[in-house]
C-alpha cells in the first residue's frame, strides 16, 4: 500500500453544522443560523438561561470545547523503516500530541472505529497533562511552557498545588473525548480506565458527551488485591473502568465460561450432556404463595413406575409422593414457573430428596451451552487483570521495570476486546493514549496512537 501524507481537509464546526442543518434547516439561511427560529424549532426543550441547572462547569469548559472544533494545523508523515514487519501488519501506530492526530484521523476514520480503549493521566498530581494551545508557533509554544521529553513532546507535571489541579486535567481530556465520539461508529463502544482522583468528574464529562442513558457500567477492576502499601489508612485494591456505548444499537457480549463456572455443571444425562440442578421452588423476594397465587401447585411423583407430573388438586393417590412449593420456615412457598410451563418442560424437571431437610422438592436440568457467554460483572477480579502481571509480560519481553511503571496486562485488554467486538475481520480499534502498547500486543487489527 502506498504511503502517503493525511492533511486535514475540514472543521468539526462545519461538520456539526451541517448535522443540524439537516435537523432544523428551516433555522439556517445564507449560512448563517437564525437563533430565533432554532429556538423556536426546540420548544419546550431548551432549557430556561435564567434557571439553574445541573452539570459539570470548571475554569476553562469553553476554551476546551473549541479546542475540539479548531482544524489541525499538522500533517502525519509515514516513517519508512521504523516500523516492525511494516509489509504484512494492520496496525497503525502514530507518535504525536494526540489532539492533533485524533483530528487528523477523522477524515478517515469518523464512524468507523468499533472499540475505544484509553489509559489516560490519573491526575495524582506527579502525571502529566498537555496545555493544548495550537494558536502559537512551535518554537514560542516550546519556550513558554519550558517543557519537553526528549523525543519532544510536550508535557507538564498537573502538581496539586496548581490552583487549578481539576480544571488543568479536565481541559485536557475533554476535547479528546469530543473527538473520540466522532469516530466511534453508531454501535462502537468506549472504554476508560481511571482511579478514584478524576472518576467523579469523568463520569459527569463523560454522560454529557455520550448522554447518560449510554452509560453500560462503572466496573470496578480489582487490579492489585493486596492493595497499596502506601496508602495510609486504606490500602487501595481496585481502580475503575467506565464503559460506555455510543447509541442503542451498541450490543455488549459476554465472555466464555472458566473454570469457577463450569465446575458449577457437575452432572452429565445419559447422552454425556452437563448440567447442573436449580431449585424450581422460588427463592428471595416474593417467594410466597399469595405472591403469585397461579405458580403455587403440587407435583405427583411414583417411585416405582417413575411417574411425574403436576397437578392443581390437593389429593395424593396411593403410590404417590405430593411434592409442593415449601419455604425454610414451613410457609408456602411456590414455584418459579406456571404449571402449563412445567408441563411443556416436564423432561428437564425431576423431584429431589433432600436429606437435610427431609423433605422432597424439584429441580430443573440446567444444561451447560458450551456457546453460551457469561455476561460480566460490575467487579473485575480475574487474575490476569492484575497490574503485577502486566509488569511480569514486559519484563519477559526484555524491558525493565522502570521502562513502564504500570503497564496495563494484556489479559485486560482481551477480555474487554471480548466484549466489544466480533470475530469477524474489519473492526478498528483504537488506543489514542497507549503508552506501553499493550492493546497493539493483543494482536488486534487497529490504530494504535501513542
Amino acid at each position: 500500500m502506498p504511503l502517503s501524507k493525511l492533511r486535514p481537509s475540514f472543521t468539526l464546526t462545519e461538520d456539526r453544522l451541517k448535522e443540524l442543518q439537516a435537523v432544523v434547516p428551516e433555522a439556517f439561511a445564507d449560512g448563517r443560523i437564525n437563533w430565533d427560529t432554532l429556538r423556536e424549532a426546540l420548544g419546550e426543550t431548551l432549557e430556561d438561561e435564567s434557571q439553574e441547572h445541573f452539570g459539570l462547569f470548571w475554569p476553562g469548559k469553553r476554551e476546551a470545547r473549541r479546542l475540539a472544533a479548531l482544524p489541525s494545523k499538522g500533517t502525519l508523515v509515514p516513517q519508512p523503516g521504523e516500523g516492525v514487519d511494516e509489509e504484512n501488519t494492520r496496525n497503525l501506530f502514530i507518535e504525536g500530541d494526540n489532539l492533533e492526530v485524533l483530528k487528523l484521523l477523522q477524515k478517515s476514520y469518523a464512524g468507523r472505529v468499533k472499540m475505544i480503549y484509553i489509559d489516560p493521566p490519573y491526575n495524582t498530581g506527579n502525571d502529566f497533562v498537555y496545555p493544548d494551545d495550537y494558536s502559537e508557533p512551535l518554537d514560542a509554544y516550546l519556550q513558554r511552557t519550558g517543557q519537553a521529553d526528549e523525543e519532544g513532546r510536550l508535557l507538564t507535571t498537573n502538581s496539586r498545588a496548581s490552583g487549578r489541579y481539576h480544571s488543568n486535567w479536565l481541559n485536557m481530556i475533554y476535547p479528546r473525548l469530543q473527538l473520540a465520539r466522532r469516530m466511534l461508529k453508531e454501535d462502537g463502544f468506549i472504554f476508560v480506565s481511571i482511579d478514584h482522583h478524576e472518576v467523579h468528574n469523568l463520569i459527569h464529562m463523560m454522560n454529557e458527551i455520550f448522554g447518560d442513558e449510554n452509560l453500560i457500567s462503572v466496573v470496578a477492576n480489582v487490579n492489585n488485591p493486596k492493595g497499596r502499601s502506601d496508602d495510609k489508612f486504606v490500602a487501595t485494591a481496585h481502580e475503575y473502568l467506565l464503559i460506555y456505548r455510543k447509541s442503542d444499537l451498541a450490543f455488549l457480549g459476554g465472555w466464555a465460561p472458566e473454570d469457577n463456572v463450569l465446575r458449577r455443571y457437575n452432572k452429565s444425562d445419559k447422552n454425556g450432556q452437563k448440567y447442573r440442578e436449580i431449585d424450581l421452588r422460588k427463592t428471595g423476594d416474593a417467594d410466597r404463595r399469595e405472591d403469585r397465587p397461579n405458580m403455587f401447585y403440587y407435583f405427583l411423583y411414583n417411585q416405582e413406575k417413575k411417574d411425574f407430573y403436576p397437578t392443581r388438586e390437593n389429593k395424593t393417590p396411593k403410590g404417590y409422593i405430593q411434592i409442593k412449593p415449601t419455604r425454610e420456615d414451613g410457609v408456602d412457598g411456590r414455584w418459579r414457573w406456571e404449571m402449563n410451563t412445567a408441563n411443556e418442560r416436564i423432561q428437564t424437571i425431576i423431584p429431589k430428596f433432600m436429606p437435610v431437610r427431609q423433605t422432597w422438592t424439584v429441580v430443573e436440568k440446567d444444561y451447560l451451552d458450551p456457546n453460551e457467554q457469561i455476561k460480566p460483572t460490575s467487579a473485575w477480579t480475574k487474575k490476569d487483570f492484575n497490574s503485577e502481571r502486566g509488569s511480569e509480560q514486559f519484563i519477559e519481553l526484555g524491558f525493565k521495570k522502570e521502562d513502564f511503571p504500570r503497564p496495563k496486562p494484556t489479559g485486560l485488554l482481551r477480555h474487554i476486546l471480548e466484549l466489544s467486538t466480533t470475530a469477524l475481520e474489519g473492526d478498528v480499534v483504537l488506543d489514542f493514549f497507549a503508552g506501553s502498547g499493550t492493546t497493539n500486543s493483543t494482536g488486534c487489527h487497529g490504530i494504535e496512537q501513542c
